[in-house]
This record gives C-alpha cells, structure tokens and sequence, in this order.
C-alpha cells in the first residue's frame, strides 16, 4: 500500500511496538490539540465560538495548566465564563431523564470538551484508516500483529468500529489479532498483579524475597484498564 498523507501517521504511530498503539496516537492528537489552542489559535474568533460553546474536561485544563502560556487559559476562562454569565446558569441545567443518578453508566457525559472533540473527529478517521491498511497492506498487518498490547478500553473501540465499518471477509481475522494483543496483556497483567499480592505472604518476605516484575503491576494494570497512566504521587 502506497504512503499517503493519511497512511503516513499510522505507521509512525505503529512502528515503536511500545505499549498500546492506539494510546500512542490519542497521546499524539492530545498534545497537538493542546498546542493549537495554547498558540495562535486562542485568538481566533471562530475557534474561541467553539471553545466557549464546549469547554474543557478536567483533564485537559489540567493538561494546559501544565504548559507555561497561562495568559492563554485565563484569556480563554475570562470568555467561557462570560458567556455563561450571559446565558444565564439556568440555560445548563439538563433536562430531566428519569432521575440524576438513574443507569449513570450509560448516560451522556454532562461535560463537553473542546480538545476531546478534536480527538474524536480524528480517531475516526485513524480507525478507517486502520481498517483499511490492514486489509491491503500485508506489511501492515504483521506490524499490526507485531504490537505489544491493546489496552482495553482502546481494544473495545477498535473492534466495535471495525464491526461496524469492516469487510466482514476480513473481519474475523482483525478481531482474532485484536483480541491476541489484549489477552495477551491481560494474562501478564493477571499473574503480575497476583504475584503482587502474595508478596505480601509472611512467607514470602525478606532479602531474597523475588518480587518479579510485579512491583509496578498496580500502575500497569490500571493504565491498561483505563488507557491512562495513574498521576504520580507528589
């Protein structure tokens, strides 16, 4: 399959085979998103209409307060917060469905996030793109395989998208590699988290006691199950 354009990215996204590729590319969309709104961009009209409208999630103004352009996150507060002060407080108050807490699990998120609809416009072009290289490209497909893990949350994604968007010829195989990635993760995940907790045996204490690579287990296995690695004690 020739590069183009569109190809180009994935296989740079690919090409390390560390960790979760697809992590590695919403990492990717993250920080250029961040950077666009950081810069130039937070002056632009059409762009502070979409900022004010959306907002940001908590992780992502946590993530811009972390760059050194502060300026540009209060000029951006400053309107967001004006426009809401325009609206009126009572133009966001969600309209009833069925009581507050009722199957929170399946309900919209009350939030919107200007940076995270900018990675999901892009993560669906990603995923066609994905789906495409791996039906026409055999060198991509053993790249593909040759990745070290799918964390979960981006495993469910993929194979979803590709239920629905896939050649159903081609299908079967793409779930078959998917899914060995994962549990592949899984397993290592399984057995390092429960190596941890027998370490805390009374017979498995003292100088020699071998801990194997168990000892980062609870942050792997969090960052695997949630596609995020866990903040850092400070």
């Amino acid at each position: 399959m020739q590069d183009s354009i569109y190809t180009i990215p994935i296989n740079e996204v690919f090409e390390p085979k560390d960790g979760c590729p697809i992590c590695r590319m919403r990492d990717m969309l993250e920080t250029r998103g961040i950077d666009y709104i950081m810069g130039a961009a937070m002056m632009e009209p059409d762009v502070r209409i979409e900022t004010n409208r959306l907002g940001f999630c908590k992780l992502h103004y946590d993530k811009m307060l972390q760059q050194k352009n502060r300026l540009s996150l209060a000029l951006m507060l400053e309107s967001h917060l004006k426009e809401i002060q325009e609206k009126g407080i009572g133009k966001y108050v969600p309209a009833p469905s069925g009581g507050l807490f009722k199957k929170k699990e399946t309900a919209k998120p009350e939030e919107t996030c200007f940076v995270c609809s900018k990675i999901e416009w892009a993560e669906e072009r990603f995923f066609d793109t994905i789906l495409k290289m791996y039906g026409q490209s055999e060198e991509f497909r053993s790249l593909f395989q040759e990745q070290e893990r799918l964390c979960f949350p981006h495993y469910r994604e993929l194979c979803a998208f590709a239920s629905e968007r896939m050649n159903k010829k081609l299908l079967p195989d793409f779930l078959k590699d998917a899914g060995a990635l994962c549990q592949k993760a899984l397993d290592e995940l399984k057995n390092d988290v429960s190596h941890y907790c027998k370490m805390f045996d009374y017979r498995n204490t003292g100088a020699e006691a071998d801990w194997g690579n168990s000892r980062d287990s609870i942050e792997r296995a969090i960052a695997f199950l949630t596609s995020r690695e866990p903040e850092k004690k400070k």
